[in-house]
């Protein structure tokens, strides 16, 4: 098959909700893909936040391999070794106590938002339901999770919603104490707005948040499928801050390395909230995602690794900075996740739509989140070749656009 048949066939038989770029992919290596007609990418995007150890890691493969070879599901009326050895570790790494494995963000989104009115249900009875999340936030496609994204581009179409969110903005200490009203039994949020435009949040709005929470016994849940399993340069990124911890925790995307994957985790007081019955997955903890998502926390886990993804987070995010890009506004960045927020070029348009295009035909994978801000998720293991490689098409895109 060539690269235009397959770009046929899909613009044909599947529903058109992606703008597709015109490249199809056929396989990749360490921190390049390549296309049916033969074009190399480097890859800036790691899959929105997916492959974080690149493509055929010789490790993950071989365990996907070895785990497909054995048996690749089973019901969860049984036990999965491969899953419950997961279940563990991510217990173990966050300090908390239980997981439940999904397969998605979203669906692990909406497991914790299940969990939360539960709890409170259980604790106060009815009326306290409501949940805070955050201006800019984004938390999943499906109903519930686009009523608690906080961002009106992605409510259009698609209501009513499910009820029972409300918003208040990103480091706003009084807005969040003002917004935290006797309905309210949680408060969701990310530690890095990641498709907002990777707004990280400060220690002191973060320290706030936990004061909060713990004095009015709601409940935090921090939204880490995007920023968590090393992104930020730490297991997960709430681990930057001191003595903040949350009660529920999500994970997904680079959680599988490449394979579809969720789990919300919970601490103490949400220990025994879902009983039998109460929520369930018929894909969650797929033993073939489980055995690649242990490998995934065998390579993060090991020694020098977060150190190394903290080093070239900065070097890429300082690199950025030095090109002299006259339109460039500002880079936020927290590890491996960053952000070049653009000042548009010429009248009308998105800045970085534009930019990640011209970059595409240069041969770079970049990502955006908004209309101006280029987004870059590298593979957490990309070589320094390729990080070399990547920043001088960056900046040869970014000369041919002034």
């Amino acid at each position: 098959m060539t690269n235009e048949q397959a770009i046929k066939l899909d613009s044909e038989y599947m529903i058109q909700s992606y703008g597709r770029h015109p490249a199809a992919i056929s396989h990749g290596s360490g921190a390049s893909m390549y296309s049916l007609d033969g074009k190399k990418y480097i890859d800036f995007t790691s899959g929105i936040g997916v492959n974080c150890l690149g493509y055929a890691d010789p490790d993950w493969v071989s365990a996907v391999s070895a785990q497909l070879g054995e048996i690749a599901h089973m019901s969860n009326y049984f036990v999965s070794p491969k899953t419950a050895i997961l279940a563990q570790r991510l217990v173990e790494l966050s300090s908390m106590k239980r997981v439940f494995m999904s397969n998605s963000g979203a669906e692990a989104n909406e497991g914790a938002i299940k969990t939360a009115r539960k709890y409170s249900r259980d604790k106060y009875g009815e009326g306290r339901s409501t949940i805070i999340t955050l201006i800019n936030s984004f938390h999943g496609r499906t109903v519930t999770t686009l009523a608690a994204t906080g961002q009106e581009s992605f409510h259009k179409d698609f209501g009513p919603f499910t009820e029972g969110f409300k918003y208040s903005p990103l480091n706003d200490v009084e807005a969040l104490e003002a917004a935290a009203t006797s309905d309210v039994c949680a408060v969701m949020a990310e530690v890095v707005q990641g498709e907002g435009g990777v707004f990280p949040m400060t220690a002191e709005f973060a320290a706030a948040l936990q004061s909060l929470c713990t004095d009015r016994d709601i409940l935090l849940i921090f939204d880490e499928v995007q920023c968590g399993i090393g992104r930020t340069g730490k297991m997960f990124a709430w681990q930057h801050f001191d003595s903040v911890k949350p009660d529920i925790m999500t994970l997904a995307k680079g959680l599988g390395g490449g394979l579809p994957i969720g789990a919300f985790i919970v601490g103490e007081k949400c220990e025994y909230t879902i009983g039998k019955g109460q929520h369930g997955s018929t894909f969650g903890g797929n033993p073939v995602a489980a055995a690649g998502a242990n490998v995934v926390l065998d390579k993060v886990s090991s020694p020098g690794f977060l150190d190394e993804v903290t080093e070239k987070g900065r070097y890429i995010a300082n690199a950025i900075k030095s090109m002299n890009i006259p339109y460039l506004k500002q880079v936020r960045s927290l590890g491996m996740m960053i952000g070049a927020e653009l000042v548009s070029p010429s009248e009308g348009g998105a800045a970085a739509a534009a930019f990640a295009g011209l970059a595409l035909q240069k041969g770079l994978l970049l990502l955006t989140a908004g209309s101006n801000t280029v987004r870059l998720l590298p593979p957490l293991t990309i070589s320094t070749d390729e990080i070399e490689e990547g920043l001088r098409i960056f900046k040869a895109t970014a000369l041919s656009m002034i």
